[in-house]
């Protein structure tokens, strides 16, 4: 996701303002897990999951392979999202808000609208911006299509890939659940101190909690399962 602000918050000093101009440079093209490695490195994510091990009489738990199926359950999701970039150098978050298009085996489209309108389609090929000509792919070889790597993994429930990458615990019922991530390789041990995600039958916010005091929270809202891909969100997908 892309983190900037129209205008610097009030009281802000010199070195303030070339720290937000630094952080709206540098998170450019990247979804939001770059703000997490800077990304996460979401969706409404559907898609958290974690193992409970060792702790005797959960046979009938909320487990792993349970939420992986809830989240995994939809075909579409479309919602509304608000993200904070809280930097340690400012006052204020940095906010920015859209709309998301989840598809199962398709991808993930990030429509930011404010402070500024810019296009995002993640998917298995990678990361692609919307310009005057269509779509473009951005550069794969970057941390920050590792990022978004992950990131696709948390919203399509991709449990392989997140445990691999993580340490996970999950608490909580069907309707009512937190996903724990702590980092495993070192990679994003310099990145993420941990990961919290917590939803419903959907996820509703993921919180990045960085190792230099840095934090991100994102919020899903007015998120539904009942409405198909519109002919251009298809379009979109397809192209």
């Amino acid at each position: 996701m892309i983190y900037c602000h129209p205008h610097p918050p009030v009281g802000a000093g010199l070195s303030d303002r070339r720290t937000a101009a630094k952080v709206v440079n540098d998170d450019a093209g990247h979804l939001t897990l770059r703000t997490a490695l800077r990304f996460f490195a979401s969706k409404l994510a559907p898609t958290m999951f974690c193992v409970l091990l060792g702790i005797p009489g959960l046979a009938s738990a909320f487990d792993l392979q349970q939420l992986s199926d809830q989240l995994a359950r939809p075909e579409v999701i479309h919602g509304n999202f608000i993200q904070e970039k809280h930097l340690r150098a400012l006052p204020q978050p940095l906010t920015s808000k859209g709309t998301f298009v989840l598809a199962k085996n398709q991808g993930l489209l990030w429509l930011l609208k404010t402070p500024l309108q810019q296009d995002y389609r993640i998917n298995a090929k990678g990361i692609a911006r919307r310009d005057a000509s269509g779509w473009q792919m951005l550069p794969g070889k970057s941390a920050g299509a590792e990022q978004n790597r992950l990131f696709l993994a948390v919203l399509q429930g991709d449990s392989s890939g997140l445990q691999r990458d993580f340490e996970l615990s999950l608490s909580g019922n069907a309707q009512n659940w937190t996903l724990t991530l702590v980092p495993r390789s070192m990679l994003l041990k310099q990145v993420f101190n941990q990961i919290n995600i917590a939803g419903g039958e959907l996820v509703h916010s993921i919180q990045l909690l960085e190792t230099q005091g840095d934090s991100t929270l994102l919020r899903m809202q007015d998120s539904t399962s009942t409405q198909p891909l519109s002919e251009a969100e298809q379009l979109d997908f397809a192209e």
